[in-house]
């Protein structure tokens, strides 16, 4: 009788925007079973990963996403931020994996976990999180479109673009920004 050990990829989604969520996705994919087509979600078209995102989750045997809201983010740091995402989302995966598998971060957890430098781009299961981890973060961003359509959050999904810079200026900080991050914080102290 064989038995597999549950292995399981993590990754996160918005570290680095001024605005929107940070998302974190952790995913056991079976073993000696993958999805056409995954990899990279940096290496993906968002159609690409939109058409791959339903077959990830449901050939999945668990999949796990955690959300940090802009204020959340503000009030850790963004890098506690993503190390409690990270972490959580593992918690929440069911069954638990045998080991983890980290783009890029070192996280103490119960779980063994191991780093990967550019484990998106290297590593299978890590590329299926990333993926889970853009989709979800950008049809959020859809949301915040359609909610707030001032700051065009669809078209540069919250990170600092000149459009972004410029929408800024003319519309001022929005609840969605993230008010610990020095283009929004500059902004913030100039206006007073």
């Amino acid at each position: 009788m064989s038995t597999h050990r549950l292995i399981a990829g993590a990754d996160e989604a918005g570290r680095g925007a001024w605005a929107g969520p940070l998302v974190a996705a952790a995913v056991i994919m079976p073993p000696g079973k993958r999805v056409r087509g995954v990899k990279d979600s940096k290496q993906l078209t968002p159609k690409q990963r939109v058409t791959l995102f339903p077959k990830i989750v449901t050939q999945a045997i668990s999949c796990s996403v955690v959300c940090m809201s802009p204020a959340e983010i503000d009030q850790l740091g963004v890098h506690q931020a993503n190390l409690f995402a990270l972490s959580h989302c593992i918690t929440h995966l069911d069954p638990q994996p045998d080991v983890v598998l980290v783009d890029g971060f070192t996280i103490a957890h119960y779980i063994p976990t191991t780093r990967m430098i550019h484990g998106d781009a290297r590593n299978y299961t890590i590329a299926a999180a990333s993926i889970v981890a853009k989709v979800v973060r950008d049809t959020l961003l859809q949301f915040m479109q359609q909610a707030d359509d001032r700051y065009e959050f669809g078209t540069h999904k919250g990170y600092g673009t000149a459009l972004h810079a410029r929408q800024l200026q003319q519309c001022g900080v929005g609840p969605w920004h993230r008010r610990s991050f020095a283009p929004i914080a500059e902004l913030l102290y100039t206006n007073h």
